[in-house]
């Protein structure tokens, strides 16, 4: 069911690291936005976002990518928030490609399922199936025979489980922060607490500050993010939970499927998938502070993707765990569209 279009803004390969937070006004147009629900796997309305240019050439597997988020916020406010005016999805829609992002069940404007104790909704594997579900609505869309996928943290997992079991679906990954085993310093960082999981837990905008400036050096913390975008994204994010919003302070719930993942898998050593498996073209990208997902476990999971060809990883300077929304996310945006379009045998 198709929500909404509207003409959006493309942008240059000059992506601002100041100004307002918001849209700018002048922008060169060019940038078509359409929203969509569609029925997920587990009965769930999942929440699609597309951006791609208004005069578009025929659809192609190498120029058509989903998104998918991390562990606690929905994909929207992460990969399509105008700082400066420019989105992540924009500046790739600048470049001619379709791009999708896709909220997992849960999160954003998808379905909240009730879920239980000891059987919190949106585990890895509901969610690789509901990624299956948007990526045969985009292949039936667009009449591709397989896409691009991306994914951020929590994320990475999903998508590369996805591309392993489905080589034939899949033309190239991203693993933006890519998540492998966790260490006990690691852990710290999105612990999991003992006994039966409850369906949620819930986030202020205190708590998302502290954790997102975890590990960056006290002298840098003041340019990290310029003046407002930080308060524009939270404003953003935690408006996409109406129950959280609503809470004195607000809150946003997430699903805790992505902590009996991390307790079955990444804590109990054992993968989720079998990087082996991936034979597409793989980047591993992430900020030199991220302690979500620290640079040990993509230096470790590097040489683990025996099989993928052209594989590369890349570590950006003074970026966190949230690098697509910090000043120097013109250098994340730069690497991974290099990546993109370069052409493989």
């Amino acid at each position: 069911m198709t929500l909404a279009r509207r003409s959006m803004l493309a942008t240059p390969l000059l992506i601002p690291a100041t100004g307002s937070a918001g849209p700018a006004a002048a922008q060169p147009t060019g940038v078509v936005m359409d929203e969509a629900l569609i029925p997920g796997p587990d009965g769930a309305q999942l929440y699609l976002r597309n951006k791609r240019p208004e005069a578009a050439a025929p659809a192609r597997p190498d120029r058509t990518l989903l998104l998918v988020h991390g562990a606690t916020y929905p994909a929207s406010t992460a990969f399509d928030l105008p700082l400066s005016g420019v989105s992540w999805m924009d500046y790739m829609a600048g470049r001619g490609f379709d791009v999708w992002c896709l909220d997992l069940a849960g999160y954003g404007r998808s379905t909240r399922p009730a879920g239980e104790a000891g059987k919190p909704p949106t585990n890895g594997e509901a969610a690789v199936a509901q990624i299956g579900a948007a990526l045969a609505h985009i292949r039936q869309a667009r009449g591709v025979a397989k896409c691009e996928l991306v994914g951020w943290s929590w994320g990475t997992s999903l998508v590369a489980r996805f591309a392993a079991d489905n080589p034939a679906l899949v033309d190239r990954l991203v693993l933006y922060a890519p998540l492998w085993l966790r260490d006990p310093a690691s852990r710290g960082a999105v612990p999991v607490p003992e006994g039966p999981l409850q369906p949620y837990r819930t986030v202020t905008r205190a708590s998302a500050r502290e954790r997102w400036l975890n590990g960056v050096p006290a002298d840098k913390r003041g340019s990290l993010l310029p003046p407002g975008w930080y308060e524009y994204w939270a404003d953003a994010t935690f408006a996409t939970d109406p129950e959280g919003s609503r809470q004195v302070p607000s809150v946003l719930r997430a699903p805790n499927g992505v902590l009996q993942d991390l307790r079955e898998y990444w804590d109990a050593g054992k993968p989720f998938y079998d990087p082996a498996k991936v034979t597409v073209p793989a980047l591993l990208v992430l900020g030199e502070w991220d302690r979500d997902t620290p640079p040990a476990m993509a230096t470790t999971l590097f040489p683990l993707l025996t099989n993928s060809p052209g594989k590369r990883l890349v570590m950006l300077a003074e970026g966190t765990h949230s690098i697509m929304l910090e000043r120097n996310r013109g250098a994340l945006f730069q690497a991974v569209q290099v990546f993109l379009e370069e052409a493989f045998a």
